[in-house]
């Protein structure tokens, strides 16, 4: 039976505007700030249930038209569908959409129109402008860019996963699949991770990239508008040593090049996303798009911090072998708090200050031109504004991972790029 609480809440919300068919079904947290939920063409369809004082639902949003929606502290933008499923602390902007039977965690961010089919996992993930994911899909701890609109999308298709978890239990796997500084720019081509298949991450792969269905990425693609097939690796099998860490210097490449990205993210959502504030954008969406960010860059430093304690951990199971890469994993450990501290440090950068301010001049001046719909404002700049922004923000990750890898350098950078298509 509704209380006579959640009864008088459920009652406000029908009087503002807001359409719930019924009410008996609803369930509205007494943490709910009701202001914070538009009285503008938004549908609360039965057995929805919202909670979570952080919680905001702009105009024209419906939830639970395909099954019941549980939301708790989620932002979300105009025209945004949540058809069925359960979400906590994600941000959803402007027309993204996700299935039934959804299960999205904290640390999500869709951008605009990102969107994805029925029985959908997220968390840790970030999805550019227009990425499209199918069905049944396992997408955790990833970074997904590229394409220009709708009908030029980057994709995953249905029962696809990130393998995200390893043996040794850490989580240093996250896959960035394009890349901040041209994906924000809306003008890259798409990338397309064929249906049953899958990525061992960490790993990246650049914009244009077609994987074959049913096929496990488990290497780099960094050279664009590639196809991949077959498994990459030859068959057979090896005896399996339980801690062992393959590869260190590329996982350990890959996870830093990873925080530069959402650190050249964050700038560009301090100093590009907010000039946007409007009221489809309004202070309190720009708030929780900037706070999920920051729990994603938390999580990634955690995580790999978790993963540089594992290495020193592996050498017990491995030996001290040079062919298992003893020194490289011995200089990890040795300087891992001062990495940690270095990137946390970083977090702030601000890159080149010229060609940040130029390149804010451009995006100004289309806003007096244009107004504030993002997506044509930024599809709108012409080649060398675009440019000015890239490298801005290419220049920070640049400096930041210049910065990481000082700290141990027998690293290295030799065939590894910090952009996909540098």
């Amino acid at each position: 039976m509704m209380s006579h609480q959640n009864h008088t809440r459920i009652e406000t919300l029908i009087r503002k505007g807001v359409r719930i068919p019924n009410p008996l079904s609803i369930e509205i947290g007494e943490e709910v700030d009701l202001d914070r939920i538009s009285a503008t063409g938004v549908i609360i369809h039965s057995g929805c249930r919202i909670f979570g004082s952080s919680t905001l639902i702009l105009r024209d949003v419906t939830l639970g038209d395909q099954g019941p929606v549980t939301i708790k502290n989620c932002q979300l933008g105009p025209d945004v569908q949540l058809h069925g499923g359960f979400f906590r602390e994600a941000v959803f902007l402007e027309g993204a959409e996700m299935g039934p039977n959804a299960l999205v965690r904290e640390g999500t961010i869709l951008e605009e129109k990102a969107n994805a089919a029925h029985c959908v996992g997220l968390k840790q993930t970030i999805l550019f402008p227009f990425v499209t994911l199918g069905s049944l899909i396992n997408f955790c701890d990833c970074l997904m860019s590229g394409g220009t609109s709708r009908k030029d999308h980057s994709e995953v298709g249905s029962s696809y996963i990130h393998f995200n978890y390893t043996p040794n239990q850490d989580k240093a796997t996250p896959s960035l699949l394009g890349d901040v500084p041209r994906g924000v720019m809306l003008d890259q081509p798409p990338i397309f991770l064929g249906g049953q298949g899958g990525i061992v991450g960490p790993c990246r792969l650049a914009f244009g990239t077609v994987t074959a269905a049913g096929i496990i990425c488990r290497k780099d693609e960094l050279r664009p508008e590639r196809l991949l097939y077959g498994d990459g690796t030859r068959s057979g099998n090896i005896p399996f040593i339980r801690g062992m860490v393959p590869d260190v210097r590329r996982i350990t490449i890959n996870n830093i090049i990873y925080i530069a990205n959402l650190i050249a993210l964050r700038q560009w959502y301090y100093k590009v996303r907010v000039l946007f504030i409007s009221d489809d954008f309004p202070d309190a969406l720009y708030h929780g798009l900037v706070h999920k960010l920051i729990m994603a860059m938390e999580e990634r430093l955690v995580r790999f911090e978790y993963f540089c304690r594992m290495v020193t951990e592996s050498i017990g199971a491995e030996g001290k072998s040079e062919e298992n890469g003893y020194s490289q994993k011995i200089e990890l450990f040795r300087n891992q708090p001062r990495l940690d501290a270095c990137l946390r440090q970083s977090s702030e950068y601000e890159g080149d200050h010229s060609l940040r301010d130029s390149f804010l001049q451009a995006i100004t001046s289309s806003i007096r031109t244009c107004g504030k719909d993002y997506i044509s404002v930024i599809q709108g700049l012409g080649d060398h504004e675009k440019k000015l922004g890239t490298q801005w923000l290419q220049g920070i990750v640049d400096d930041v991972f210049s910065r990481a890898m000082s700290i141990i350098p027998s690293f290295g950078e030799t065939g590894h790029h910090r952009g996909c298509n540098t």
